[in-house]
């Protein structure tokens, strides 16, 4: 049985199948099942990702060290500054999946943590861990921009 202020049993479904009643213009956000398991399977990935990059920043720092005088300094650097982007941005998107996580346990997962209006289905599905609506997130843009 559903368990939450937000959760309601949706008709239709499986037994036991919990999803998020949005009270915002009757919109019904994903299973929470499902988007454990997506943000899950996000986390995974995103985590073989920053092994891997980390695996190259240490490769790089070999290789650097083994060229001696001959190299371009301010190649290496610009390249390492390239894979400590890549690892803060991955870092950060960790981040936000163990934020959606959590959102999932607490009950708010689907709601925006800025007006907590309801995340559509498709955005959801196509970014688990969005934490803001297509408008919420547009006008943040245009704002740092």
């Amino acid at each position: 049985m559903c368990a939450g202020p937000r959760l309601a049993q949706q008709s239709g479904t499986q037994p036991g199948a919990c999803w998020l009643e949005a009270e915002v213009r009757g919109v019904v956000v994903m299973d929470l099942e499902q988007a454990r398991s997506l943000l899950t399977a996000e986390r995974e990935r995103v985590q073989r990702q920053l092994a891997d990059t980390r695996t190259v920043q240490s490769e790089d720092h070999v290789a650097e060290a083994d060229t001696g005088d001959i190299a371009d300094p301010a190649r290496s650097l610009t390249e390492q500054g390239v894979d400590d982007a890549v690892a803060a941005a991955l870092q950060d998107r960790l981040a936000a999946i163990d934020r959606a996580l959590l959102r999932v346990d607490s009950g708010d997962f689907g709601r925006s943590i800025r007006s907590g209006d309801p995340i559509p289905d498709e955005r959801l599905q196509a970014d688990p861990a969005a934490e803001l609506t297509v408008q919420e997130a547009a006008a943040d843009e245009a704002l740092n921009a």
